[in-house]
């Protein structure tokens, strides 16, 4: 069968928006919930879609941003653009009664959250204070008639995961492997978001290494089973290559990316997770 995401692209704009409010999630996950005028026109419809979140230079302090040309938004010639991607999590359209609002959330690292600019934004955000984001330039939209899904992430993916969730048709049978630091993590979900897949959670507390044992513990994956996954770099690198090369699924019904890599600052999720063996 096909496994084709029809690919949806948007405008691209940068929004100057303002914190409403923050939601401490669990001890090591936030949310932060913008609003502001230029969120007119907002629109996210795949579970992998992102935005890019601009923070100041640390080594400044100044806050350099993308900047408009003739041909559309461009670098500016001089300055450090310090920027990361980011899920949407959740976008609501204005009512009669509230603006419209985003949530991204975001993992803090390291000790009281203050490991790189996007965490240390995050652990100090404060309604009122100011954030501007781009995108998303398109989105990916969920893989129609399949029958099962497999869902892969840690911290960094929950809010991607919780997508999926929310986005495939409810029909769909979706078993979830998630790799996170320990038994605090899974009151990020809701009761609902909960029930809708059956969930194994691997805590990391009790020992690395688990997400690919847990992968093959579900036995062969069918040609109505889509795989999504995402996280550490390096740990997902051999779940590709036994889901690309020892199972020998085609590359339609794999996705796999990695948000972040352990000792490497701003992964660029675009590249092939696997350089020694992309696609």
């Amino acid at each position: 069968m096909s496994f084709t995401r029809e690919a949806v692209r948007h405008p691209m704009a940068v929004r100057h928006l303002v914190v409403d409010r923050v939601t401490p999630l669990t001890p090591a996950l936030r949310r932060v919930t913008l609003v502001g005028d230029q969120l007119a026109g907002f629109a996210s419809d795949g579970p992998t879609d992102h935005v890019k979140v601009f923070f100041a230079d640390p080594a400044t302090g100044i806050l350099t941003l993308p900047e408009r040309g003739p041909e559309g938004i461009r670098r500016p010639e001089s300055g450090t653009i310090v920027s990361r991607d980011y899920t949407p999590r959740a976008f609501r359209a204005a009512t009669a009664d509230s603006p419209d609002e985003l949530d991204i959330d975001f993992v803090l690292h390291g000790a009281n959250g203050t490991d790189g600019p996007a965490s240390t934004w995050a652990a100090n955000a404060a309604p009122g204070a100011p954030l501007v984001i781009a995108g998303p330039r398109g989105s990916r939209r969920v893989p129609s008639g399949i029958a099962r899904a497999v869902l892969m992430a840690d911290e960094t993916a929950l809010p991607a995961f919780s997508r999926w969730l929310e986005l495939l048709a409810p029909e769909v049978e979706i078993t979830a492997l998630l790799d996170v630091a320990d038994a605090s993590v899974p009151a990020y979900l809701s009761d609902e978001l909960r029930l809708r897949a059956d969930i194994v959670w691997l805590y990391r507390s009790n020992g690395p290494h688990q997400l690919l044992a847990a992968l093959r513990g579900l036995g062969p994956i069918d040609d109505e089973t889509f795989v999504f996954g995402a996280g550490e770099a390096a740990t997902l690198i051999p779940v590709r290559r036994y889901l690309r090369r020892e199972l020998g699924l085609p590359a339609d019904q794999v996705s796999l990316s990695g948000y972040w890599k352990r000792g490497e600052a701003n992964l660029d999720h675009h590249a092939p997770l696997d350089p020694s063996d992309p696609d």
